[in-house]
């Protein structure tokens, strides 16, 4: 079973400039993140990163929630995962996608306010 996975470099810089910005931690964003792309209801088959950003471990990532991180990604998927297929292949594409759209969302939203509304579905933000 692996514990640890590495993010794209990409998702690093974004976590870092979010993190200056709200002052919330990767452990934070990455669950965020995930939602994003969750959200989507596509696919991550063949999505493509690198492994040169932040380190994380899988207690960090999905917590006592795995199970829930695991069946929601297998609907998105369309299909049973092996845990190796799991964590960390189908949860680092998920983070990685997601990093972009969190990005996205943050920057649309423009403060951490506004960006709780628009997640909630609430306020002139949607």
């Amino acid at each position: 079973m692996i514990f640890r996975l590495k993010t794209s470099k990409r998702t690093q810089e974004i976590f870092e400039e979010l993190e200056s910005r709200t002052n919330y931690k990767p452990y934070t964003l990455v669950k965020h993140a995930i939602a994003w792309s969750l959200r989507e209801n596509t696919s991550v088959d063949g999505f493509e990163s690198d492994s040169d950003g932040l380190d994380l471990n899988r207690q960090t990532i999905t917590g006592d929630n795995e199970i829930f991180f695991k069946i929601l990604i297998e609907q998105i998927e369309g299909k049973y995962l092996t845990d190796e297929e799991f964590f960390p292949k189908y949860i680092k594409a998920h983070i990685d996608r997601g990093s972009e759209l969190l990005l996205d969302m943050y920057n649309h939203a423009g403060t951490v306010e506004r960006y709780v509304l628009q997640t909630l579905g609430v306020g002139d933000t949607v």
